[in-house]
């Protein structure tokens, strides 16, 4: 039976039919479809605009469904989308009285709502996960306080750090991540219902009613707004694409940790591959597949935007195809999500590997300098210049920070300014020791263990809020 049989009867062909149907990527749509239908026929049932007992048989019939699941309509793709479909049903089991339920209502505003409930359901979600990670993330800080490890710029040495102030990193962009999808929630959490086409309806309806019913915050406040506004899709695209950048990150950065050359981390072997015709590889991927997939949101946002660019208000059958490419940045981005949060979760650190990189390659040069402005009051740019020079010269001579003497900076600092600095060997000593170099870091967000506790600390009121 065609629902809106009256202007065309039957004239579409099954390929236009096909290539016009949303049916199959509307699927996730049928939790919020019943439940707007339910909302709407509620209200229209307090308001007396439909018959009682009408409304009733709908309703019954909308809980039936419920129960079924899915399966129980027939998803023909000869059905524009779900709302037929489910319509269908209805028709089907209540006869004609079912048409009272798209009183005052039409598909474009009905499709709109349905997309913000599910998306709605999905940012809490992913919220949610987000958060299990940082937890997770920050329980391991806490087991690595201590854990030294190196910082890079440029991804060449720069200067010691610690395993838990490098995790921490992690949480605060997660953090930022969330925040975004808390911000983003708000513009979604508005309700389209009773836009109708573009102008409303005639009939005394009840938006505000609508919107309590769906657990919508409040009612937009422009009808044709409602139902042409895909900004909201937009912006969570773009929300996902960030969170993807993030675990993008954290995978290239196992990629790279993993490898032979670094030998910091290992991952597990949950996470791992071995070659096809090499025994001996164990390789990260996981990781680089999930470095690779972080890039496909950013192609769904590109998408979006040049969708809901070029077409005027109010409605447009283009907006149809803004769904799919959301649920896929969606679903993707939740996918990485969840395998990083495995992967990191379970990774060894090879804290001998580490603590070593976090003295070589002289990684505490800049400590030492420091310590010339701090005990000898002279300007930093001195000071990295002398440093500079001990460095050239070490590398020259085949030596290491442990070498370094009070008498080697004396020797290079007179090379330079003419004069020796007199440091004393137990402040050059404690200047190159990376252990001490990293506790002295107690600058609020620093890498010093009690700087990162404090740093755990405000994440962990965050996670309790």
């Amino acid at each position: 039976m065609d629902l809106r049989a009256g202007r065309f009867d039957g004239q579409m062909t099954d390929d236009a039919a096909k290539f016009s149907s949303s049916i199959e990527f509307d699927r996730r749509l049928f939790d919020a479809d019943i439940k707007c239908n339910r909302a709407h026929t509620t209200m229209l049932m307090e308001e007396g605009i439909i018959p009682e007992e009408s409304a009733k048989k709908i309703l019954d019939a909308l809980d039936k469904l419920e129960t079924e699941g899915i399966d129980a309509l027939d998803m023909n793709p000869s059905f524009e989308d779900i709302h037929m479909a489910l319509e269908d049903y209805i028709t089907k089991l209540i006869g004609q009285e079912a048409g009272f339920m798209h009183t005052a209502k039409s598909r474009n505003d009905q499709v709109c709502t349905d997309v913000r409930i599910a998306l709605k359901e999905e940012i809490e979600n992913t919220i949610g996960a987000i958060k299990d990670f940082i937890r997770t993330i920050v329980d391991m800080a806490k087991d690595n306080l201590d854990t030294l490890f190196i910082a890079y710029t440029h991804l060449q040495h720069a200067q010691p750090n610690t395993f838990a102030h490098h995790l921490m990193a992690y949480a605060n962009e997660l953090r930022r991540d969330c925040e975004r999808f808390e911000d983003t929630y708000k513009r979604v959490d508005m309700s389209p219902l009773g836009s109708a086409a573009l102008t409303t309806t005639g009939f005394p309806i009840n938006r505000n009613r609508t919107a309590e019913l769906l657990g919508f915050t409040k009612v937009m406040d422009n009808s044709i707004d409602g139902v042409s506004s895909r900004d909201f899709a937009a912006e969570a695209i773009f929300d996902y694409a960030m969170l993807s950048t993030t675990l993008g990150k954290m995978a290239d950065e196992v990629v790279i940790w993993s490898s032979y050359e670094f030998r910091m981390v290992e991952c597990s072997n949950q996470y791992s591959s071995t070659s096809s015709i090499m025994p001996q590889k164990k390789n990260p991927d996981i990781a680089e597949l999930a470095r690779g997939k972080s890039t496909i949101a950013y192609g769904e946002l590109m998408t979006v935007l040049s969708m809901i660019k070029g077409i005027p208000h109010s409605y447009n059958r283009d907006l149809q195809e803004v769904s799919p490419h959301l649920w896929n940045a969606i679903d993707n981005t939740n996918e990485i999500l969840k395998i990083m949060h495995g992967m990191i979760s379970t990774l060894t650190i090879n804290k001998d590997r580490t603590e070593y990189l976090a003295g070589a390659n002289f990684a505490t040069a800049t400590e030492l300098a420091d310590v010339m402005v701090r005990h000898k009051n002279i300007p930093f740019r001195t000071a990295h210049k002398i440093v500079g020079r001990i460095v050239s010269e070490a590398i020259d001579e085949g030596i290491g920070t442990n070498d370094i003497d009070d008498d080697y900076v004396n020797r290079i600092s007179e090379m330079v300014t003419g004069s020796p600095i007199n440091l004393g060997d137990e402040l050059v000593s404690q200047a190159l020791n990376p252990l001490k170099n990293v506790k002295s870091r107690t600058v609020k967000g620093g890498c010093a263990p009690s700087a990162v506790e404090e740093s755990i600390e405000i994440m962990e009121d965050y996670l309790s809020e």
